[in-house]
Protein backbone atom coordinates (compact mmCIF):
# COMPACT_ATOMS: atom_id res chain seq x y z
CA UNK A 1 0.00 0.00 0.00
CA UNK A 2 0.92 3.25 -0.59
CA UNK A 3 0.15 6.51 1.47
CA UNK A 4 -2.69 7.18 0.53
CA UNK A 5 -4.02 3.97 0.38
CA UNK A 6 -2.68 3.61 4.23
CA UNK A 7 -4.34 6.50 4.77
CA UNK A 8 -7.57 5.89 3.60
CA UNK A 9 -7.71 2.54 5.47
CA UNK A 10 -6.59 4.29 8.69
CA UNK A 11 -9.46 6.85 8.61
CA UNK A 12 -11.78 4.19 7.79
CA UNK A 13 -11.01 2.11 10.62
CA UNK A 14 -8.17 3.97 13.11
CA UNK A 15 -10.08 6.06 15.86
CA UNK A 16 -9.61 9.66 15.50
CA UNK A 17 -6.80 10.53 18.43
CA UNK A 18 -4.51 12.44 16.57
CA UNK A 19 -4.52 15.03 13.56
CA UNK A 20 -2.21 12.61 11.15
CA UNK A 21 0.01 13.90 8.16
CA UNK A 22 -0.97 11.69 5.71
CA UNK A 23 2.26 9.60 5.75
CA UNK A 24 3.18 6.07 6.66
CA UNK A 25 6.68 5.70 6.93
CA UNK A 26 8.28 1.68 6.43
CA UNK A 27 12.20 1.93 7.19
CA UNK A 28 14.55 3.50 9.23
CA UNK A 29 18.15 3.94 9.04
CA UNK A 30 20.02 6.14 11.05
CA UNK A 31 18.87 9.45 11.25
CA UNK A 32 16.72 8.71 7.76
CA UNK A 33 13.16 7.68 7.45
CA UNK A 34 11.52 6.05 3.68
CA UNK A 35 7.73 6.36 3.57
CA UNK A 36 5.36 3.58 1.63
CA UNK A 37 5.99 6.11 -1.47
CA UNK A 38 9.74 5.65 -1.22
CA UNK A 39 10.36 8.90 -0.11
CA UNK A 40 13.66 9.60 2.27
CA UNK A 41 13.56 12.10 4.98
CA UNK A 42 15.57 13.16 7.45
CA UNK A 43 14.61 12.96 10.95
CA UNK A 44 14.95 16.05 13.17
CA UNK A 45 11.93 14.83 15.37
CA UNK A 46 13.05 11.08 16.27
CA UNK A 47 9.68 9.87 17.05
CA UNK A 48 9.02 12.34 19.90
CA UNK A 49 12.06 12.42 21.59
CA UNK A 50 11.66 8.43 21.06
CA UNK A 51 14.58 7.11 19.10
CA UNK A 52 17.54 8.47 20.17
CA UNK A 53 19.77 5.86 18.39
CA UNK A 54 17.96 6.83 15.00
CA UNK A 55 16.55 3.63 13.04
CA UNK A 56 17.66 -0.23 13.10
CA UNK A 57 20.63 0.48 15.26
CA UNK A 58 22.67 -2.81 15.28
CA UNK A 59 22.81 -3.03 19.14
CA UNK A 60 19.09 -2.90 19.23
CA UNK A 61 18.59 -4.97 16.78
CA UNK A 62 20.39 -7.46 18.72
CA UNK A 63 19.14 -6.96 21.89
CA UNK A 64 15.60 -7.45 20.61
CA UNK A 65 15.79 -10.27 18.32
CA UNK A 66 18.11 -12.49 21.49
CA UNK A 67 15.69 -11.86 23.91
CA UNK A 68 12.66 -12.66 22.08
CA UNK A 69 13.67 -15.87 20.90
CA UNK A 70 14.82 -16.46 24.66
CA UNK A 71 11.69 -15.09 26.53
CA UNK A 72 9.85 -11.87 26.42
CA UNK A 73 6.90 -11.63 29.34
CA UNK A 74 6.75 -13.55 32.41
CA UNK A 75 4.84 -10.79 34.88
CA UNK A 76 6.28 -8.82 37.86
CA UNK A 77 4.90 -11.93 40.08
CA UNK A 78 8.91 -13.21 39.63
CA UNK A 79 12.25 -11.29 39.81
CA UNK A 80 13.84 -10.16 35.76
CA UNK A 81 17.44 -10.16 36.00
CA UNK A 82 17.23 -7.86 32.81
CA UNK A 83 15.01 -5.35 34.90
CA UNK A 84 17.32 -5.53 37.79
CA UNK A 85 20.01 -4.88 36.24
CA UNK A 86 18.73 -1.24 34.48
CA UNK A 87 17.07 -0.41 37.71
CA UNK A 88 20.88 -0.06 39.24
CA UNK A 89 22.13 1.27 36.69
CA UNK A 90 19.33 4.14 36.75
CA UNK A 91 19.55 4.38 40.71
CA UNK A 92 23.31 4.83 40.28
CA UNK A 93 22.81 7.30 37.35
CA UNK A 94 20.34 9.45 38.91
CA UNK A 95 21.85 8.63 43.14
CA UNK A 96 17.76 7.75 44.12
CA UNK A 97 17.15 4.75 45.38
CA UNK A 98 14.84 2.27 44.25
CA UNK A 99 13.15 1.93 40.83
CA UNK A 100 9.27 1.42 39.28
CA UNK A 101 9.01 0.08 35.79
CA UNK A 102 5.79 0.70 33.46
CA UNK A 103 5.15 1.04 29.99
CA UNK A 104 4.94 4.73 29.12
CA UNK A 105 5.49 8.39 30.16
CA UNK A 106 1.88 9.21 31.40
CA UNK A 107 2.00 6.02 33.14
CA UNK A 108 5.44 6.92 35.08
CA UNK A 109 3.62 10.01 35.95
CA UNK A 110 0.59 8.44 37.57
CA UNK A 111 2.75 6.42 39.27
CA UNK A 112 4.39 9.08 40.82
CA UNK A 113 1.74 10.68 42.00
CA UNK A 114 0.43 7.94 43.85
CA UNK A 115 3.64 7.11 45.49
CA UNK A 116 3.50 11.40 46.44
CA UNK A 117 0.34 11.07 47.91
CA UNK A 118 1.00 7.74 49.43
CA UNK A 119 3.85 8.76 51.17
CA UNK A 120 2.76 12.15 52.18
CA UNK A 121 -0.55 10.85 53.86
CA UNK A 122 2.08 8.24 55.68
CA UNK A 123 4.27 10.35 57.11
CA UNK A 124 2.77 14.47 56.88
CA UNK A 125 -0.93 13.65 57.76
CA UNK A 126 -3.74 12.31 55.74
CA UNK A 127 -4.63 16.14 54.12
CA UNK A 128 -1.94 16.11 52.20
CA UNK A 129 -2.53 15.10 48.85
CA UNK A 130 -2.41 18.27 46.40
CA UNK A 131 0.45 18.45 43.89
CA UNK A 132 1.82 21.85 42.36
CA UNK A 133 2.73 21.33 38.85
CA UNK A 134 3.19 24.85 36.32
CA UNK A 135 1.77 26.53 33.56
CA UNK A 136 2.49 24.97 30.09
CA UNK A 137 3.19 21.65 31.22
CA UNK A 138 2.58 18.32 30.16
CA UNK A 139 2.40 15.15 32.21
CA UNK A 140 0.33 12.55 30.34
CA UNK A 141 -3.25 11.84 28.85
CA UNK A 142 -4.70 9.36 31.86
CA UNK A 143 -7.22 11.49 33.96
CA UNK A 144 -4.55 12.28 36.29
CA UNK A 145 -2.03 13.14 34.35
CA UNK A 146 -3.91 15.44 32.44
CA UNK A 147 -5.45 16.91 35.26
CA UNK A 148 -1.82 17.62 35.92
CA UNK A 149 -1.17 19.18 32.82
CA UNK A 150 -1.13 22.99 33.15
CA UNK A 151 -2.43 23.77 29.47
CA UNK A 152 -6.64 23.70 29.56
CA UNK A 153 -6.61 22.32 26.19
CA UNK A 154 -5.70 19.33 27.02
CA UNK A 155 -8.42 18.92 29.82
CA UNK A 156 -11.63 20.23 27.89
CA UNK A 157 -14.24 17.72 27.75
CA UNK A 158 -13.15 15.40 29.77
CA UNK A 159 -14.74 17.17 33.57
CA UNK A 160 -14.88 16.78 35.96
CA UNK A 161 -11.56 16.21 36.48
CA UNK A 162 -9.59 14.44 39.17
CA UNK A 163 -9.06 17.15 42.33
CA UNK A 164 -5.81 18.00 44.14
CA UNK A 165 -4.08 19.87 41.69
CA UNK A 166 -2.80 23.48 41.63
CA UNK A 167 -1.14 25.53 38.82
CA UNK A 168 1.61 27.93 39.38
CA UNK A 169 3.55 30.47 36.66
CA UNK A 170 6.37 28.55 35.69
CA UNK A 171 9.67 30.56 36.43
CA UNK A 172 8.11 32.62 38.96
CA UNK A 173 8.77 31.39 42.41
CA UNK A 174 6.91 33.84 44.29
CA UNK A 175 3.93 32.79 42.22
CA UNK A 176 4.56 28.92 42.97
CA UNK A 177 5.27 29.92 47.17
CA UNK A 178 1.70 31.70 46.88
CA UNK A 179 0.09 28.19 45.94
CA UNK A 180 1.34 25.80 48.64
CA UNK A 181 -1.13 25.18 51.01
CA UNK A 182 -1.32 22.76 54.31
CA UNK A 183 -2.69 20.27 51.55
CA UNK A 184 0.35 20.72 49.72
CA UNK A 185 2.27 17.06 49.23
CA UNK A 186 5.04 17.24 46.68
CA UNK A 187 5.76 20.09 43.32
CA UNK A 188 5.57 18.19 39.88
CA UNK A 189 7.35 19.78 37.20
CA UNK A 190 9.46 19.39 33.62
CA UNK A 191 13.04 20.85 33.83
CA UNK A 192 12.91 21.71 30.44
CA UNK A 193 9.18 21.68 29.04
CA UNK A 194 8.60 20.32 25.67
CA UNK A 195 4.62 20.50 24.89
CA UNK A 196 5.15 23.56 26.14
CA UNK A 197 7.72 24.98 23.72
CA UNK A 198 10.91 23.88 24.28
CA UNK A 199 10.77 26.05 27.87
CA UNK A 200 14.20 25.63 30.38
CA UNK A 201 13.76 26.11 34.02
CA UNK A 202 15.92 29.39 35.24
CA UNK A 203 18.79 27.89 37.55
CA UNK A 204 17.41 30.40 39.95
CA UNK A 205 13.77 29.59 39.82
CA UNK A 206 14.67 25.85 40.11
CA UNK A 207 17.18 26.70 43.18
CA UNK A 208 14.61 28.28 44.55
CA UNK A 209 12.13 25.31 44.24
CA UNK A 210 14.36 22.79 45.83
CA UNK A 211 14.99 25.42 48.73
CA UNK A 212 11.09 25.82 49.04
CA UNK A 213 10.21 22.17 48.81
CA UNK A 214 13.16 21.89 51.83
CA UNK A 215 11.57 24.33 53.80
CA UNK A 216 7.74 23.43 52.97
CA UNK A 217 9.00 19.69 53.38
CA UNK A 218 7.66 18.85 50.25
CA UNK A 219 8.23 16.26 47.31
CA UNK A 220 9.79 17.69 44.46
CA UNK A 221 9.35 15.31 41.17
CA UNK A 222 10.86 16.11 38.24
CA UNK A 223 9.28 14.67 35.00
CA UNK A 224 12.24 14.14 32.34
CA UNK A 225 9.79 11.96 30.03
CA UNK A 226 11.06 14.02 27.12
CA UNK A 227 14.32 15.77 28.52
CA UNK A 228 16.01 12.56 30.38
CA UNK A 229 18.20 9.71 29.16
CA UNK A 230 21.10 12.23 27.85
CA UNK A 231 18.85 14.56 25.74
CA UNK A 232 20.56 17.62 27.48
CA UNK A 233 23.96 16.25 26.82
CA UNK A 234 23.63 15.18 30.54
CA UNK A 235 21.86 11.91 31.78
CA UNK A 236 19.23 13.90 33.05
CA UNK A 237 18.25 16.91 32.60
CA UNK A 238 18.32 17.94 36.30
CA UNK A 239 21.82 17.44 36.55
CA UNK A 240 22.49 20.39 34.23
CA UNK A 241 21.16 22.43 37.47
CA UNK A 242 22.97 20.08 40.65
CA UNK A 243 19.76 19.64 42.20
CA UNK A 244 18.58 16.66 43.12
CA UNK A 245 14.68 15.43 43.01
CA UNK A 246 13.00 13.06 45.46
CA UNK A 247 10.94 11.55 42.45
CA UNK A 248 11.93 11.26 38.62
CA UNK A 249 10.11 10.03 35.57
CA UNK A 250 11.33 8.94 32.43
CA UNK A 251 10.16 6.95 29.12
CA UNK A 252 10.42 7.85 25.69
CA UNK A 253 14.50 7.51 24.67
CA UNK A 254 14.67 4.67 27.81
CA UNK A 255 14.57 2.28 25.46
CA UNK A 256 15.01 4.05 21.95
CA UNK A 257 11.92 2.77 20.60
CA UNK A 258 10.53 0.12 22.50
CA UNK A 259 7.75 1.33 25.04
CA UNK A 260 8.86 1.17 28.52
CA UNK A 261 8.29 4.37 31.85
CA UNK A 262 10.44 4.23 34.46
CA UNK A 263 9.75 5.84 38.07
CA UNK A 264 12.55 6.47 40.43
CA UNK A 265 12.82 7.69 44.08
CA UNK A 266 14.67 7.99 46.62
CA UNK A 267 15.00 4.78 49.60
CA UNK A 268 12.99 7.03 51.98
CA UNK A 269 9.96 7.75 49.61
CA UNK A 270 9.89 4.49 47.84
CA UNK A 271 9.16 2.82 50.95
CA UNK A 272 5.72 4.33 50.58
CA UNK A 273 5.01 1.66 48.33
CA UNK A 274 4.47 -1.90 49.86
CA UNK A 275 3.01 -4.93 47.43
CA UNK A 276 -0.71 -4.26 46.48
CA UNK A 277 0.22 -0.30 46.03
CA UNK A 278 1.09 -0.47 42.62
CA UNK A 279 1.88 -2.12 39.73
CA UNK A 280 2.62 -2.80 36.34
CA UNK A 281 1.61 -6.07 34.37
CA UNK A 282 3.59 -5.25 31.13
CA UNK A 283 5.86 -3.11 32.87
CA UNK A 284 9.56 -3.67 33.08
CA UNK A 285 9.07 -7.09 31.19
CA UNK A 286 12.32 -9.11 29.74
CA UNK A 287 12.28 -7.51 26.25
CA UNK A 288 11.67 -4.15 27.36
CA UNK A 289 14.58 -4.08 30.05
CA UNK A 290 17.00 -5.91 27.87
CA UNK A 291 16.53 -3.09 24.80
CA UNK A 292 17.05 -0.30 27.86
CA UNK A 293 20.09 -2.25 28.84
CA UNK A 294 21.61 -2.02 25.48
CA UNK A 295 20.23 1.56 24.73
CA UNK A 296 21.64 2.63 27.91
CA UNK A 297 24.82 0.87 28.19
CA UNK A 298 25.66 1.96 24.36
CA UNK A 299 25.10 5.68 25.23
CA UNK A 300 27.67 5.77 28.53
CA UNK A 301 29.96 3.14 26.73
CA UNK A 302 30.48 5.59 23.63
CA UNK A 303 30.42 8.67 25.31
CA UNK A 304 27.47 9.79 23.42
CA UNK A 305 26.15 12.59 25.61
CA UNK A 306 29.75 14.58 24.70
CA UNK A 307 28.35 14.15 21.29
CA UNK A 308 24.87 15.34 22.32
CA UNK A 309 26.71 18.24 23.61
CA UNK A 310 28.83 19.01 20.56
CA UNK A 311 26.41 18.61 17.83
CA UNK A 312 23.81 20.55 20.19
CA UNK A 313 26.21 23.60 20.29
CA UNK A 314 26.42 23.08 16.39
CA UNK A 315 23.00 23.50 15.77
CA UNK A 316 22.38 26.27 17.66
CA UNK A 317 25.12 28.65 16.32
CA UNK A 318 23.84 27.35 12.86
CA UNK A 319 20.09 28.32 14.39
CA UNK A 320 21.24 31.35 15.89
CA UNK A 321 22.39 32.40 12.31
CA UNK A 322 19.16 31.90 10.84
CA UNK A 323 17.52 34.40 13.69
CA UNK A 324 19.93 36.92 12.86
CA UNK A 325 19.18 36.39 8.97
CA UNK A 326 15.16 36.32 9.49
CA UNK A 327 13.20 39.04 11.38
CA UNK A 328 10.89 36.75 12.29
CA UNK A 329 12.75 34.30 14.24
CA UNK A 330 11.97 35.65 18.12
CA UNK A 331 14.36 32.94 20.05
CA UNK A 332 16.34 29.68 19.87
CA UNK A 333 16.13 28.12 22.91
CA UNK A 334 16.46 24.34 24.45
CA UNK A 335 19.52 22.80 25.83
CA UNK A 336 21.45 20.05 23.88
CA UNK A 337 19.66 17.86 21.03
CA UNK A 338 16.31 19.62 22.61
CA UNK A 339 15.92 23.01 20.63
CA UNK A 340 12.81 24.99 20.14
CA UNK A 341 12.67 28.30 17.41
CA UNK A 342 10.37 30.79 18.28
CA UNK A 343 8.79 32.07 15.27
CA UNK A 344 5.88 35.38 14.43
CA UNK A 345 5.08 32.97 11.43
CA UNK A 346 2.30 30.31 10.88
CA UNK A 347 4.79 27.27 12.34
CA UNK A 348 2.60 24.37 10.69
CA UNK A 349 3.00 25.30 7.54
CA UNK A 350 7.13 25.46 8.06
CA UNK A 351 6.06 21.96 9.47
CA UNK A 352 4.69 21.04 6.11
CA UNK A 353 7.45 22.95 3.83
CA UNK A 354 10.24 21.05 5.59
CA UNK A 355 8.32 17.51 4.99
CA UNK A 356 8.03 18.46 1.38
CA UNK A 357 11.76 19.16 1.46
CA UNK A 358 12.06 16.04 3.12
CA UNK A 359 13.08 17.06 6.68
CA UNK A 360 10.99 16.42 9.55
CA UNK A 361 10.11 18.66 12.28
CA UNK A 362 7.38 19.62 14.82
CA UNK A 363 5.56 22.64 15.44
CA UNK A 364 3.82 23.08 19.20
CA UNK A 365 1.57 25.72 20.06
CA UNK A 366 1.84 26.93 16.37
CA UNK A 367 4.44 28.91 16.65
CA UNK A 368 7.59 27.20 18.05
CA UNK A 369 9.38 24.97 15.67
CA UNK A 370 10.72 21.44 18.06
CA UNK A 371 13.92 19.48 16.57
CA UNK A 372 14.45 16.77 18.64
CA UNK A 373 17.18 14.89 16.33
CA UNK A 374 18.45 11.46 17.32
CA UNK A 375 21.89 11.55 19.23
CA UNK A 376 23.94 9.74 16.90
CA UNK A 377 23.48 12.90 14.05
CA UNK A 378 26.05 14.01 11.65
CA UNK A 379 27.61 17.28 11.15
CA UNK A 380 26.67 16.20 7.50
CA UNK A 381 23.46 15.72 7.84
CA UNK A 382 22.87 18.79 10.57
CA UNK A 383 24.37 20.78 7.91
CA UNK A 384 21.40 19.31 5.70
CA UNK A 385 18.98 20.05 7.99
CA UNK A 386 19.83 23.94 8.21
CA UNK A 387 19.79 24.13 4.66
CA UNK A 388 16.39 22.93 4.05
CA UNK A 389 14.93 25.16 7.27
CA UNK A 390 16.96 28.01 5.59
CA UNK A 391 15.17 27.26 2.18
CA UNK A 392 12.16 27.07 3.61
CA UNK A 393 12.14 30.18 6.01
CA UNK A 394 13.24 32.11 2.75
CA UNK A 395 9.52 31.62 1.47
CA UNK A 396 7.49 32.81 4.44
Amino acid sequence: MNNAQITAKGDAYVMNTYKRIPLAFEKGQGSWLWDADGKKYLDFLSGLAVNCLGYAHPVMVKAISEQAAKIMHTSNLYWIKQQVEIAQILVEQSGLGKAFFCNSGAEANESAIKLARKYAKAKMGQDKYEVITFSNSFHGRTLATVSATGQTKYQKGFEPLPTGFKFAEFNDLEDLRSKVTDKTCAVMLEPIQGEGGINAALPEFLKGVKELCNEKGLLLIFDEVQCGIGRTGKMFAYQNYGIQPDILTLAKSLAGGFPIGAMIASDQVAAGFVPGDHASTFGGNHLACSTALAVINYILDNNLMDHVLEMGKYLRTKFDGLKDKYSFIREVRGMGLMIGIQVEADGNRILEECMKEGLIINCVGGNVLRLLPTFIITKEEANLAVGILDKVLAKM
